[in-house]
Formats: C-alpha cells, structure tokens, sequence
C-alpha cells in the first residue's frame, strides 16, 4: 500500500514546523554555492532541519539545473512530499530527468490522490511503466481515479479511508484506526458501510473515545449524511466543505457505494487554485501557460487579450474622428478623455469582479440577478453622483468660465459610470446563463467595451447640449 510517515518523522516535522523558516536571496546562494561544488553531505544537513514545503519554495526558486541537483539527492520518502509541493513547471523538468523506476518509489510513498496527480502529468509511456512497477492494488485504486477528470470530486479524492461494516462496534472501530494509523496520512472519520459497500453512516473519532467499546457503531454514528458524486466539479466541494465545516467529505456513486473521501488539505489546495485560476482569467491569462519558460506560449495566450484590446482603442479612434470637427472647436472636451475612460472601466470591472466572485462562490444564483443588477444600479448612481460633484467643485475651480461645458460633464460623467457599471454587471451573468466562464467577462474585454460607450456617452452629450 501507499506510504506514509512513520511517527518519528511526524514528530520531526511538528518541531520544524514550529519554526518557519523565510526563504530569501542569502539561503538561495549558500544552497547555490554547496550545489556548484557538489556539497550533497552539506546540503543533506540543511534540508533536514527544514520542512518539506521549505525544502519545495528553495527548490521551485533555484535555476533548473540546481533544483535537478537538489532533488536528486533528496531520499525517497522527502522527495515523494516536496514534488507534490513543487510548481508544475519545474516539477514537469525534473520528473523528465529521473528514471520511472525512480518515479514509482516516489509515487508508492503518496496517498492515492497524489499519486493519480503525479501519474496523471507523466508521458504515457513513463505512466504505463510506474503503473505496472506499482503495488498491484495500488496500481488498480490509481488507474480507477484517473478515470475522472482533474478537476473533479473524483479526481481529488483519495481511496485510502478507514471503515467497519454495520455490524462492528466501537472497538472494532477503534482497531481499525490503530490498524491503518501510519499508512493513512489523515483520519478523521469511520465510514460504516454494509456488505455491499454501500455507506449508510460515518462517526469521528471523538465519538468512539467517548462510547464504551462494545457497543455498536450504529448506534452512534451519524446517519445525516452530507457526501458528493465523483462528477462534481471541485470547486462546488469546496463550496460544499466550506458550508458544512467539513473536514473530510465521502464520495459516493449513484447507489451510495463509497468509493473514496476528500479531506480538508486538498480542498485547501483547490480554493487556492480556483482563486488563481480566476485572477488569470480575469486578465485573460492560463497559469499553465504562464508558468512555462517558453516565450512563444506565454505570448500566445497573452495576444488575444490584447487584441481585444487593440481593436477596441482602434475603434475609440474611429468614433473621435466622427466627432474632429467638434473636438476642433471645442478642445477642452478632450482633457477629461482619460477621466471618463479611467473611471468607466474601473467601475464596469469592480462590478464584474463581484459578480463573478458572487458564481465561483456559490453565493450568487442566476434566478437573484435581477435584484443583484438593482442593487448595483443603485450603487452606480450613488457612486457616479458623489464622483460628478467632486468632479463639478474641481473643474469649477479651474475652468469657472466654462459653466455649461461642467454641468455636461458632470452629467455625462454619472450616466457614464451608471452604463458601465451595468455593462460589467450584466456580461458575467449572460456568460454564466450560457455555460461560460463568468472570469473572463473582466479585464480587457469589460475595460475595452466600456471604454468605447463612455466615449459615446460623453461625446454625444458634448454634441447636442454644448457644442
């Protein structure tokens, strides 16, 4: 079965962690330094003070050549904890340099989760090989959750967890737990399962402390079950998680066959994920992509974005030439452009971010958008008011003698942040009603959009009631 650390190594890890290290320039080029001259002793002694997650943050900064080095030398069971711990791109390099015999000691010191993870990144050739080199039940667990996609509650749980059938009692339980103590890295629950594997209830561990050993386990365990199918995305599990303060959460096919669990550290792994996958989006970028040391694939996921943005200025350009003849005459119009761009966009993307962080969080339903759209109106026009009196007071003092030319501006300054607060609003929920990603309604494509209609906006005003 899949490893885990003995309880001396647990102990070690506790004292360490106790003192966080932070990893700077000056511990970089010692660890450089030792690894120039092959320093493997120096360097052991170092890395044992050190928690595997520090060990993983000196590794992920190193240059590529010196983390290969620094892995390398590391011992199985430390290695298996710092790649699960290193950035996909270097994690991708130094997994092409060892051989998959290599790899599948490393993987046979993961729970299942990780190892699916590993697995699932290799060529399929490496794959094939670690997989056949593997624990033949290891092998067969891993194989069964690579069938799930990446982003799943399948594809995040693990099939390590400890359970007694219907029939057992507290201390068959509690045997259980001391029987799977140091291969199962988190154990906070027993499942009870009948003979068909079917899971009909769960009890922590506390309450088996509390209850004298011969009674049975279902009498004490808890039937209000809360559990996900393998086909929810892994963001709605941690929504879920979150709701209930679970710390570990069953996975159950359609007829309630337990089929693995997701603990609370791989869902503390998902809500950092989504959260970065969204600031990606949000500028139009891929994580994956970006983290790639290739120039070419950075930029092309980069140029559509600012395509987007290209056109959209170039059409900016095209609508102030509508209006030469006007700006001619009227040139004090064109000093308040970049205030009206600057304003509108930043007020159509901080109503996107809301919206769109509203549907990743689950706090947003699609059936509550007209009242979400009511309230940012609202807000909007209180927002553009107290800026267009603000805006009114400073232009005032600096161009008194343009009083009508102000008030437009002023006027056409509320209307221009109401518009683009509302465009901003609107586009995540017609992505969401859709089945696209509400994310990648902010960042070029909103600033851009609400550029051109404040433009519009202020220019027509300018037009009918000034020039």
């Amino acid at each position: 079965m899949f490893k885990s650390k003995s309880k001396k190594d647990k102990t070690k890890e506790i004292i360490t962690v106790r003192d966080v290290i932070q990893v700077d320039r000056e511990i970089l080029d010692n660890i450089s330094s030792l690894i120039e001259i092959k320093a493997e002793k120096s360097l052991l002694n170092i890395f044992a003070d050190l928690h595997t997650a520090d060990i993983a943050e000196i590794i992920n900064r190193l240059d590529t050549e010196d983390a290969k080095y620094a892995f390398s030398i590391l011992n199985t069971e430390d290695a298996s904890e710092v790649l699960l711990e290193l950035d996909e791109n270097i994690r991708e390099k130094i997994l092409k340099d060892i051989t998959p015999d290599k790899i599948s000691d490393i993987v046979d010191e993961l729970e299942t989760d990780d190892a699916t993870d590993i697995v699932s990144e290799l060529p399929e050739h490496v794959a094939d090989h670690v997989l056949k080199t593997m624990d033949k039940e290891d092998s067969i667990e891993v194989k069964e959750l690579l069938k799930y996609p990446e982003d799943s509650a399948g594809g995040i749980m693990s099939s390590d967890y400890v359970y007694v059938l219907n029939s057992a009692t507290v201390k068959d339980a509690i045997k259980e737990i001391r029987k799977h103590a140091d291969e199962y890295e988190h154990i906070y629950y027993v499942y009870v399962l009948t003979s068909e594997d079917k899971l009909i209830g769960v009890t922590s561990i506390k309450s088996l402390l509390i209850n004298e050993p011969s009674k049975k386990v279902t009498s004490i365990m808890d039937e209000d079950l809360i559990y996900v199918t393998p086909e929810v995305d892994q963001e709605e599990v941690a929504q879920i998680m979150e709701k209930y303060d679970l710390v570990s959460i069953p996975v159950v096919d359609s007829d309630k066959v337990m089929l693995g669990r997701i603990t609370i550290d791989d869902v503390v792994d998902v809500i950092h994920e989504e959260a970065s996958e969204d600031m990606q989006r949000i500028a139009g970028l891929s994580e994956e992509q970006e983290q790639s040391d290739s120039f070419f694939r950075i930029s092309r996921i980069r140029l559509p974005w600012l395509f987007v943005g290209l056109f959209g200025e170039l059409m900016n350009a095209l609508l102030l030439s509508n209006y030469q003849d006007m700006l001619i005459k009227f040139v004090i119009a064109t000093f308040f452009f970049p205030v009206i761009m600057a304003v509108g966009g930043s007020s159509g993307t901080q109503a996107a971010i809301v919206m769109v962080r509203g549907f990743s969080t689950g706090d947003l339903w699609i059936s509550e958008s007209l009242k979400k759209l009511a309230k940012e109106f609202f807000v909007a026009l209180l927002n553009g008011l107290v800026l267009s009196i603000v805006l009114f007071g400073i232009t005032y003092y600096f161009f008194s003698d343009q009083l009508n030319f102000i008030i437009i501006l002023s006027l056409s300054f509320t209307v221009v942040i109401v518009f683009a607060t509302m465009i901003g609003a609107i586009i995540p929920i017609v992505l969401k009603k859709f089945g696209a990603d509400p994310a990648i309604a902010t960042g070029p494509f909103v600033t851009t959009l609400n550029d051109i209609i404040g433009l519009s906006v202020y220019l027509t005003f300018i037009t009918i009631f000034v020039a």
